[in-house]
């Protein structure tokens, strides 16, 4: 009979350890990608505006890019939208999906915020963002100039991000 008066503190002191493990891992916000490493999924955007649209050919250009997928109804895209400015400012070519968006919306957007982006595509369906592995926008990948995925950032870039995640893409 005593050994069943000790079962609830065990059963306790397991989901507190667990807890406890789960609270100490190494970088808690970062989010998975089955990519990192491999070739970019395909690039299946489709034209928004008078831009050009993607293409799989442009991500195997020998430049590094970032893949933005956003949307003009995401409020932490607005939050991202000032640091995506300023890399562009800087250099850095941004590829930007508008992820399950009306086109006059996403457009209305940019021309209220400032365009960003280099290269600009519409994912109405959401089956682009859906065979890149999206949870949600704002998401960012960090896109090798042969087509490979270095890493993702799930959430809005900021300049903590910047500094510390995509500093050591960029340089």
């Amino acid at each position: 009979m005593k050994p069943l008066l000790l079962l609830p503190p065990a059963v306790f002191a397991g989901f507190a350890a667990l807890f406890f493990l789960g609270m100490h891992r190494a970088d808690p916000d970062s989010l998975p990608s089955a990519f990192k490493g491999k070739p970019a999924p395909s690039v299946t955007a489709m034209q928004l505006g008078a831009a050009q649209p993607p293409t799989d050919a442009m991500l195997r250009d020998g430049r590094i890019k970032l893949v933005n997928f956003w949307a003009s109804w995401c409020a932490p895209c607005r939050q991202e939208h000032p640091v995506l400015e300023r890399l562009a400012q800087d250099g850095v070519e941004i590829v930007g999906i508008a992820h399950q968006d009306k086109p006059d919306h996403a457009l209305g957007f940019l021309s209220e915020l400032g365009n960003p982006y280099a290269i600009l595509g519409a994912d109405p369906d959401g089956r682009m963002g859906l065979n890149w592995g999206l949870y949600g926008v704002p998401e960012t990948f960090v896109v090798a100039g042969d087509g490979t995925i270095l890493a993702r950032i799930a959430g809005p870039v900021t300049e903590s991000t910047v500094s510390g995640t995509l500093a050591p893409f960029l340089k």
